[in-house]
């Protein structure tokens, strides 16, 4: 078996290789590079020379180090880390897959490295730390999935609500114009059977402003511009605070209740006024890490999805505790708000 894996990792990184020399003008400088595929693996860069860094990498996932100019290894690294390449999902995608089949979530803020070491001592018992990172999650697959692991293209519509939730604290008394804010996604994201997102997948924000606590009880207040979500594939999708969202947000309350302000204090903006912030005021003085609250996609993506097999479809929680969002949130109600938060700014 591990003969047949090493043989499939050449072949795949052979056309990655290929590939990598025909978009080689579009690769990034060496050391970012090289730093990107460090922070990737290991968590954070490594010392010494760039020559011998490299090769650390390639060795550590192939075993050995590879021909080509810097330029090539390295996109060609990246491809096969991040990307994938004729039809061969990356590292990343078939290791999210392979964690999500054994936890139903995925840990994407850990190291590569780190992630293959828990995934093998759940299945095996203790991390094969003497072979190749590559050779050892094909492996893990091999023994997960009778199958060849595959992806697909689909389209991620527009407007469709999913819920996160804030990995980290956020205190008005700490916090700056700018910040990254992450949330991870509470639920798995899923079209027609194919898992786009899985449980635990990145969601990015910032801080748009920050207002503390002010003369005559004013009460502080944070506004939120979020980005993207991080899917199995490649691709970024950009989400936003849109009607969907707001609608479930007020019929739940739910961010209201965990954040510890008054349902009055919570005022959710869409396009109309923060181009998809979000604005939070009340008597809390923070939003604690798992505060949940639920965003929505601003457009169509197409995005590349596992097709999840027969047999574990029933893994699947296509937003299982989500309401419907009313229809009753008419664009008259949002500006309503966005007048009401106008005011209290005044």
């Amino acid at each position: 078996m591990m003969k047949k894996v090493f043989m499939l990792i050449c072949l795949i990184f052979v056309l990655v290789i290929a590939q990598a020399a025909m978009a080689e003008e579009e690769a990034p400088l060496p050391l970012k590079a090289q730093e990107r595929m460090e922070m990737v693996l290991y968590g954070e860069p490594m010392t010494g020379g760039l020559i011998e860094r490299l090769g650390k990498v390639e060795k550590d996932l192939f075993g050995r180090e590879l021909p080509g100019s810097i330029s090539e290894r390295q996109s060609g690294l990246l491809n096969f880390i991040e990307n994938g390449t004729l039809g061969n999902p990356s590292m990343l995608f078939k290791l999210s897959v392979a964690e999500w089949s054994v936890n139903h979530k995925v840990n994407p803020e850990s190291p590569v490295s780190t992630r293959i070491d828990a995934l093998e001592t759940l299945l095996e018992g203790k991390p094969q730390v003497d072979k190749p990172l590559a050779m050892r999650l094909e492996r893990m697959l091999s023994l997960l999935f009778p199958d060849t692991l595959t992806w697909t293209e689909v389209e991620l519509p527009a407007n469709t609500v999913f819920k996160a939730a804030f990995t980290q604290t956020i205190s008005p008394a700490v916090a700056k114009k700018g910040d990254q804010v992450k949330l991870a996604l509470a639920q798995d994201l899923v079209v027609d059977g194919n898992l786009v997102a899985p449980r635990g997948s990145l969601v990015f924000a910032e801080i748009d402003n920050v207002k503390p606590p002010r003369s005559f009880g004013r009460p502080s207040e944070i506004t939120f511009a979020f980005k993207h979500l991080v899917p199995l594939g490649p691709e970024v999708v950009p989400v936003f605070m849109g009607d969907k969202a707001i609608s479930v947000n007020k019929d739940n309350k739910t961010m209201a209740i965990a954040a510890g302000t008054s349902v009055v204090g919570l005022v959710a903006l869409g396009p109309v006024g923060l181009a998809g912030g979000f604005f939070v005021k009340g008597d809390a003085k923070e939003i604690p890490a798992g505060t949940n609250i639920y965003l929505e996609t601003s457009q169509a993506v197409t995005v590349h999805a596992w097709p999840v097999p027969p047999g574990l479809q029933g893994m699947i929680k296509e937003a299982e505790d989500m309401p419907v969002p009313s229809d009753s949130a008419t664009s008259e109600e949002t500006l309503s708000e966005e007048e009401n938060v106008d005011e209290a700014k005044d």
